[in-house]
């Protein structure tokens, strides 16, 4: 059966232990290009023997990040593009509704794709973590990811809290992909604190709402509303707490059990870390200008 007519973006570094699995769920597309970040771990070359095209990506501080600069410089045989992290799965449903969502021609700019989030060995059912809707399938010529200004490349080369910003209305697809983000909890405690240190560095930018030039959907309107909330809770005294109570009660996150309970802990933790770093940030400007 010939691929369907969609390009794969995947961005990727160090990924050995997830690649393999990624490509597979998504070896029905036509098209499967892997961007990388020079990893020393074998994944570029996996990726090569499993029939994608694996280019190369080497970050400039101040320039575009790793999803951007795919879009606008990688030549692509396809219009429509399907962006898909390593640690992500996209299900034989989900296969069959985006060839049917492109092959009836016409329509949206793009489609937002639900996620079911893996952790501890289970899915997590609520803590604000399902639905989890996402703009991965749109037009190359219709949308890219917000820019924040990051002159530092410390804190990673690819775009993560970054929304796309369609040019037209978008979609939804009903089967969801998977997410398996978190093998391990040091491995969300390595991530969140890059993250954390991102977060607080950009400050307001990383919470700002999301522009109103482009796709003024629904999903749009919930976004910044989070995205306001989320502004307005980091101005308070403690807002780790307020995050925990967030996730764990107002969304649910109790019936989750001991999974919940740890995650909503750790993003609590992660919430209380940018906290921290912006406390910190601060601090030295202060006495840099007393010195």
């Amino acid at each position: 059966m010939p691929g369907a007519h969609v390009s794969v973006l995947l961005p990727v570094k160090n990924e050995r232990s997830h690649i393999r699995a990624c490509i597979e769920s998504v070896a029905w597309a036509d098209e499967i290009v892997v961007v990388d970040s020079y990893s020393t771990d074998g994944t570029p070359a996996m990726a090569a023997s499993l029939g994608a095209r694996v280019v190369q990506f080497e970050y400039a501080p101040g320039g575009l990040k790793k999803k951007n600069w795919a879009l606008a410089n990688v030549p692509f045989r396809h219009d429509w593009i399907l962006v898909v992290d390593a640690d992500e799965r996209i299900t034989p449903g989900l296969a069959n509704e985006i060839r049917a969502a492109l092959g009836a021609g016409g329509g949206p700019a793009g489609f937002y794709i639900n996620r079911r989030f893996y952790f501890l060995d289970g899915w997590i059912r609520h803590c604000g973590y399902f639905p989890s809707w996402n703009l991965r399938l749109f037009r190359r010529s219709r949308g890219r990811y917000e820019v924040f200004p990051d002159p530092d490349a410390r804190h990673g080369d690819n775009e993560v809290h970054e929304h796309v910003l369609l040019d037209g209305p978008a979609g939804y697809l009903k089967e969801p992909m998977e997410h398996f983000a978190y093998l391990s909890i040091d491995q969300f405690l390595e991530k969140h604190a890059r993250y954390a240190g991102w977060e607080a560095r950009l400050g307001d930018a990383a919470s700002s709402p999301l522009g109103a030039s482009v796709d003024q959907s629904r999903m749009r309107a919930i976004l910044n509303a989070r995205r306001r909330l989320k502004r307005l809770g980091r101005k308070l005294p403690y807002p780790h707490w307020l995050r925990f109570f967030y996730h764990y009660f107002a969304r649910l996150g109790v019936l989750d059990g001991v999974r919940g309970y740890v995650l909503c802990h750790l993003l609590a933790e992660y919430e209380f870390l940018i906290w921290a770093k912006r406390r910190e940030m601060e601090a030295g400007r202060s006495s840099a200008a007393d010195r």
